[in-house]
């Protein structure tokens, strides 16, 4: 059979929602094409050969994506089984269903994809035993990874990215999380062999960097030593990124000083809010002076720290927000954090543990499937208007490829202004370290910006 697979976008790294998926189709004999929709358009004039059709929603951006092309999938191939798979799936399967998916899968899909490509073509589905869980992705009709984001590190030295996965899951419960809602805690680990393959591939073609996409590196923290080290020993000039929970930080310095030793240059990880309030309610497992603790020991090992935020959330005060500035400029992280990073308002979507929280229901408003979340409103319209001052600011600095310290200096002055203080000099510390980072900013969690739903539009 004949089988598109699309991913509509992946924050900026070559696909592994296509790559695996292709492999196990393919080891069953199916025709599988994989299209990057963040750097290519669906084949519109021939989507009609196709049986199936499976488009990827691994997150927020990608759903929104997908949303704008599923009524014109459906109308170009009307034969075609059309599938929706991947994190976001499960919770707006009614969404999806009503814009032309038939069936609407979770991350754990390889299986179901068979079934489906066996139905259509009037083969019973295999029994369960004889399927691969988990194999060697299949990357051979993706982009070149020299398309996809790279390392930047320092004097701008720019090194090829490969992506891989060695977890899939979280053990973690923090209740803004899309990963809770599918995981409810669990995780599963991919065989060493497998990852290891997967990458010896990628630096074939070209790659000196992994990134690894884990939603948390250390949710095995043996695994992730073992393939660490495992990757150290075959490849030694290949150095490798992650993401690692604060509180694991805090909890493996040893782990971390291995982890450089086998060449970490750069962790990613959600610090989220320096106020423990916001914290507290978001079930992090960390203060803000754990943040401070993990950044002093990721400091002291050598790496980069490029941490996350959910600025605006409806716990936020201005006084807040410009504390949280305040913690970025002391830590010396002005140049380090992506300005799209300070813009980012809390996400609800269905399903979301945040609705389980006592009282939070009354800042929301209906359900807004078009937007695949619940809207909500700050009780200080202050604050909504800080936010949407804030949005603007870093899309007009994207545009105009401004400087991460220029534009940080613009939200300071937003911040400090809505407080009605006067400007105090920025004054920004030097890095301990040159700053390590991928030339993609982290859109995981966030509301598409103007430009990410115009390539959709574009595609469409």
């Amino acid at each position: 059979m004949r089988i598109l697979l699309a991913s509509p976008y992946e924050i900026g790294r070559q696909p592994f929602a296509l790559a695996h998926p292709a492999a196990v189709l393919r080891q069953a004999g199916h025709d599988v094409r994989c299209v990057d929709l963040s750097l290519g358009a669906l084949p519109w004039d021939n989507l009609a050969e196709f049986g199936l059709i499976a488009v990827s929603v691994v997150m927020h951006t990608a759903t929104r994506i997908a949303a704008r092309l599923l009524p014109r999938i459906r109308e170009h191939a009307p034969a075609a089984r059309i599938v929706c798979y991947g994190l976001y799936g499960p919770a707006h399967t009614a969404a999806l269903t009503a814009l032309g998916a038939d069936t609407v899968l979770g991350p754990e899909c390889e299986d179901a994809l068979l079934d489906f490509a066996g139905d259509v073509e009037g083969r019973p589905p295999e029994e369960p035993a004889a399927r691969a869980t988990f194999v060697v992705p299949d990357r051979r009709d993706l982009p070149d990874l020299r398309r996809y984001a790279q390392l930047i590190g320092p004097g701008d030295a720019r090194k090829t990215v490969a992506f891989a996965e060695t977890t899939r899951g979280c053990k973690h419960l923090c209740r803004h999380c899309p990963v809770v809602p599918v995981y409810r805690g669990r995780f599963r680990a991919l065989p060493r062999d497998v990852v290891l393959a997967d990458i010896h591939q990628q630096i074939e073609r070209g790659a000196t960097h992994v990134s690894f996409g884990d939603s948390d590196f250390l949710n095995g923290p043996a695994h992730a030593v073992r393939i660490a080290g495992a990757l150290h020993e075959q490849w030694p000039h290949v150095t490798f990124d992650a993401t690692i929970k604060i509180s694991h930080i805090c909890q493996h310095p040893d782990i971390i000083r291995r982890l450089a030793a086998c060449g970490c240059v750069l962790i990613t990880s959600a610090v989220e809010s320096f106020d423990d309030a916001v914290l507290a309610h978001l079930a992090k497992g960390h203060t803000a002076a754990d943040t401070f603790a993990a950044a002093a020991i990721v400091r002291e090992a050598g790496v980069s720290l490029l941490p996350t935020f959910v600025p605006f959330t409806p716990w936020t005060t201005l006084d807040g927000y410009r504390e949280l500035l305040l913690s970025i400029r002391d830590l010396g992280w002005v140049d380090t954090v992506a300005p799209i990073q300070l813009a980012i308002r809390l996400l609800v979507p269905a399903g979301s543990h945040l609705l389980d929280l006592p009282g939070f229901g009354r800042h929301l408003g209906a359900f807004a499937a078009e937007q695949f979340g619940f809207p909500w409103v700050h009780e200080d319209p202050r604050v909504d208007a800080l936010q949407r001052a804030v949005q603007r600011r870093v899309e007009e600095a994207d545009e105009k490829k401004e400087t991460r310290r220029d534009t940080f200096g613009a939200l300071w002055a937003l911040a400090h202004g809505a407080c009605g203080l006067a400007v105090p000099p920025l004054a920004c510390p030097d890095a301990a370290l040159p700053a390590f980072r991928l030339s993609e900013p982290w859109y995981c969690c966030a509301e598409p910006t103007t430009a990410q739903l115009a390539v959709a539009d574009a595609s469409a």
